[in-house]
């Protein structure tokens, strides 16, 4: 009786195990792997991974794989090789050295969609554009170093490299502003994307450069480098700043005067119409990319005057709400 009672105990086990496999839902050959690949590791990124993530849960059919590259070409050839091996068919990526990846994103545009965000290449193959208008931002920072420097004065830029798109056209877009002004610009330094360097060029030019009234930060880490390197040099108050992008130590200084404005983009909407504008091509849809194969998204002064009511808005889209 005991044998008996195994053994049907036994069977139905069997019975259970093969329907709860004919049951489980097997993996959808119909998902789309979708990538958004950075240029650096800045902070900058966690809202377009925010954005990203926000653009997933309402694409049933896609998947979405976020990767932050090192600030330099190579790594992100590796990256981009590393997607493709795993059948990513869209990719939206913040080209390093526009010029010299050309080839490298007529390559994906030949297996897949390719989109570039925040930085574009517009002599290559790609798709689309999405992110800011960067002569317009520039312009923007342009009116706030009017404002900061009503009399004029000597001021130097810094950034990781002044050869990708972006900061070319962000420095250009000063200049055009400042045109016809008392404002002169000394020098562009660099730094590679080198977060201790851009610390250093900021230093270096407190020191040979006594006679600067304003340091202006291109890219998100170099608001924070000028920050820390005049509070070390005891010349906060005494040289203003303008940058861009909303890294908490370049909020923080807005707070406490050190900053006298910076100019935010909107990566949260980098990161969420980059994956749905990728979603659509695929689909067949191609109605969202714009004649000029360009989709600006605006940009915003922040200064004392405005940074709560902007900062209630981010931990507003941090949260989810």
């Amino acid at each position: 009786m005991k044998t008996k009672i195994k053994y049907k105990l036994f069977a139905v086990a069997i019975s259970i195990i093969a329907l709860c496999a004919c049951s489980s839902p097997k993996p959808d050959a119909n998902t789309v792997k979708l990538a958004f690949v950075t240029n650096n590791e800045a902070d900058f990124w966690t809202m377009a991974r925010k954005g990203t993530e926000a653009a997933a849960k309402e694409l049933p059919n896609a998947t979405v794989e976020f990767r932050l590259a090192d600030g330099t070409a190579a790594e992100q050839h590796r990256i981009v090789d590393d997607l493709l091996t795993k059948g990513v068919r869209g990719i939206a990526i913040s080209p390093v050295d526009p010029a010299n990846q050309t080839q490298m994103i007529n390559d994906i545009a030949k297996k897949g969609v390719v989109i570039t965000q925040d930085s574009d290449a517009p002599g290559s193959e790609r798709m689309a554009y999405i992110g800011t208008d960067n002569v317009a931002a520039g312009r923007q920072a342009g009116t706030l170093l009017k404002q900061a420097l009503p009399k004029g004065g000597k001021i130097m830029l810094f950034v990781g490299k002044n050869d990708v798109e972006n900061a070319r056209e962000r420095f250009e877009g000063i200049k055009q502003e400042i045109a016809g002004s008392k404002i002169e610009i000394l020098d562009v330094k660099t730094d590679d994307t080198d977060q201790v360097r851009a610390k250093a060029n900021a230093a270096d030019t407190v020191v040979k450069h006594p006679e600067v009234a304003a340091m202006v930060g291109l890219w998100s880490y170099n608001g924070p480098a000028i920050v820390s390197a005049l509070k070390d040099a005891g010349k906060t108050g005494k040289i203003q700043v303008v940058c861009f992008d909303d890294d908490p130590a370049t909020i923080s200084g807005i707070m406490d005067g050190t900053v006298y404005g910076t100019i935010v983009q909107q990566p949260y909407e980098f990161g969420y119409q980059a994956i749905v504008l990728m979603n659509q091509i695929i689909a067949g849809d191609t109605h969202g990319i714009p004649p000029t194969k360009q989709r600006f998204i605006p940009t915003l002064a922040v200064t004392k005057q405005n940074l709560d009511n902007y900062s209630n808005q981010i931990n507003k889209l941090k949260i989810g709400n």
